[in-house]
């Protein structure tokens, strides 16, 4: 009886997590592709990282009573990355390739995800004006390199994110193919690199990346 309810347990738990990936994997992905800096349709480092974190989230499923399971993935993405910035230092040519993994940290989680800077500052453990800094410093980069008549739009100031939109799939989510949208707010471009205003805020762990 006990295996029985455990069997159960287990089943609706594998199923719940599989909902979850269709749903949010793509945008996940996505988000891990920025921060490696790999181009679209070559996004294996990215899928890599995507995987470890969703392993993590999995193994916490039951204990996360009631909180959001993508924010909490989302912070363990930037945490993971957070610890292993230094294997991104030499990006493939993704969107934000010239930036360093630092920055795109900070810019992925404010502008394409749309973390408030007090938020971002806590799960990175750097001070709100340090976060504000490496922002500014991000989007004008990415400003500066964006072609005069380019296809991104006029790229939104450091501090705030711009209007919603949905950004392109980065690849296939692990194991789940290619999901629907999770009906989260998505971004469009965002200081000429594709990067936009995305899901709610969250908090994570105190780590940074050597800018």
């Amino acid at each position: 009886m006990v295996r029985e309810r455990r069997a159960a347990r287990d089943g609706r738990r594998a199923r719940e997590f599989e909902v979850f990936v269709a749903g949010a994997g793509g945008r996940l992905l996505h988000a891990a592709a920025l921060l490696t800096g790999e181009p679209t349709g070559d996004t294996e480092a990215a899928e890599r990282l995507l995987t470890a974190a969703l392993a993590r989230t999995y193994a916490r499923w039951d204990r996360l009573r009631g909180e959001d399971p993508y924010d909490h993935t989302r912070r363990t993405l930037a945490a993971l990355f957070a610890h292993r910035g230094h294997r991104y230092r030499h990006p493939r040519g993704g969107l934000l390739a010239r930036l360093t993994p630092q920055e795109r940290l900070v810019l992925v989680l404010r502008l394409y995800e749309g973390v408030a800077e007090e938020q971002t500052a806590a799960a990175l453990g750097l001070p709100v004006e340090r976060v504000r800094a490496i922002c500014t410093r991000a989007v004008t980069a990415m400003r500066s390199a964006a072609p005069r008549r380019g296809t991104y739009g006029t790229p939104p100031s450091a501090g705030t994110p711009p209007s919603a939109g949905q950004p392109p799939a980065a690849g296939t989510p692990p194991s789940t193919g290619t999901p629907p949208s999770t009906g989260r707010r998505t971004a469009t471009g965002a200081a000429g690199a594709g990067t936009g205003a995305g899901a709610g805020a969250g908090t994570g762990t105190g780590t940074g990346v050597a800018p």
